[in-house]
């Protein structure tokens, strides 16, 4: 996503050892890796360096990894994966609400982080503008969507399963498929993960989940993007 740049990662965590394992495991990869151990700091790195990833921990100094996520989406369209701790799904379900792109459970393993980083790098992005049913125009070279002329703010995963949906408009696509798409083919991780990102991108659209006007649900297949 950077063309030939390396990709630029910035760890949020309070606990030395832990930024300084994934400092360690990134730039074997020859990614660049930037480092912030509380929120004022966090938001201030992602100011100055506008960096691709952002591993965020949840229990931060200062303000959490949740309101650090909240305050950057304000202004910054980078992947967020989330660290939180075994057993807070509350925290994880927040996170994604608020546009965290993914999450990991710690104890966790580098290699499956830098495997995650790796998958949602890996997303396609198609140069071309496209449109689905009447109201609704995704233009994917913008990176732009605006229902009834009016501009939707998405986050990069919400934009990304949109415009997965607008390339193929009234063709359903199963979860796997969608998953493949817009986390990668490697990805680790509860589908869950899928439901609460359509969710979120159906409130933004202003899409009922009951009459849907965009997004179908096919139950026991997929989703689809409704073609007139």
């Amino acid at each position: 996503m950077t063309g030939h740049s390396p990709t630029l990662v910035l760890v949020v965590d309070d606990e030395q050892p832990i930024r300084e394992l994934v400092r360690t495991y990134l730039r074997s990869e020859r990614m660049d890796v930037i480092t912030a151990e509380d929120g004022p700091a966090a938001l201030e790195a992602i100011r100055e360096h506008a960096p691709d990833v952002v591993v965020l921990d949840v229990m931060l100094p200062g303000f959490d990894g949740i309101e650090v996520c909240r305050r950057l989406r304000a202004f910054s369209d980078a992947y967020v994966l989330m660290l939180t701790a075994r057993g807070e799904e509350t925290d994880r379900v927040v996170g994604l609400s608020i546009g965290a792109d993914d999450y990991l459970v710690k104890p966790f393993s580098p290699r499956e982080l830098v495997a995650r980083i790796k998958a949602l790098l890996r997303r396609p992005r198609a140069a071309t503008a496209t449109s689905g049913p009447a109201g609704l125009a995704v233009d994917t070279q913008r990176h732009e969507v605006v229902v009834d002329d009016q501009p939707v703010p998405l986050t990069v995963i919400e934009f990304d399963l949109l415009a997965a949906l607008a390339r193929e408009p009234g063709v359903v696509l199963t979860r796997e498929q969608l998953l493949d798409r817009v986390w990668g083919l490697d990805f680790v991780g509860d589908d869950h993960l899928l439901d609460v990102h359509i969710a979120k991108l159906r409130r933004k659209l202003g899409d009922d989940p009951a009459q849907p006007r965009f997004v179908e649900t096919v139950r026991g297949v997929g989703f689809r993007l409704r073609d007139r």
